[in-house]
């Protein structure tokens, strides 16, 4: 019997790894790059920047 618990240990590892990867790489609503890319638009603008005394 107690050979037994131990071949369950890995099977509910392998079903709960299972569940894990469907829910991490299920479809997620896609927003797009349009934030990031305006986000690192003013990052650059930032940088470009001039500041005098320094």
């Amino acid at each position: 019997m107690a050979a037994l618990a131990w071949l369950l240990i890995p099977l509910l590892a392998a079903i709960g790894a299972g569940l894990w990867g469907s829910w991490a790489g299920r479809n997620r609503r896609q927003i797009g790059d349009g934030p990031e890319l305006a986000g690192y638009a003013r990052f650059r603008e930032a940088m470009e920047k001039t500041h005098s005394g320094t």
